[in-house]
């Protein structure tokens, strides 16, 4: 019968040498900056983005700094899902994770039933 033996290999430490990041540009935003701000943008699903494309829904600039206010507001509160109502479209949004889950046409959204919804946002 054969046995196995084994020799036991002392361990090294590994020292880590710390590193260092040049700052080349002294009017750059700290990364917290970047990360507040893309944490304070909404993203549109591929399911919504597709709805607002089919259906044609124009949302300007403005209008859509608005909801993305009244989002963080509402998550900010607590609401995990609201839905929002402006005049030309209806969103569903999850606030927690920033994402316009689904998108409609103002008259289309009369004859829904929405649910799993936490609350309204009315634009």
């Amino acid at each position: 019968m054969h046995r196995i033996h084994f020799q036991p290999v002392p361990l090294q430490p590994i020292q880590a040498q710390p590193k260092t990041i040049p700052v080349t540009d002294t009017n750059s935003k700290p990364f917290i900056d970047h990360l507040q701000q893309a944490k304070n943008e909404l993203k549109i699903s591929k399911h919504a983005n597709e709805r607002i494309r089919d259906r044609n829904i124009q949302i300007t600039e403005q209008e859509w700094q608005k909801v993305t206010d009244k989002v963080i507001e509402a998550r900010s509160k607590g609401v995990n899902q609201p839905l929002v109502l402006m005049d030309q479209a209806a969103l569903i949004v999850s606030a927690k994770n920033g994402t316009v889950i689904t998108a409609m046409e103002r008259d289309e959204a009369k004859e829904q039933l929405f649910t799993n919804i936490a609350g309204t946002i009315v634009l």
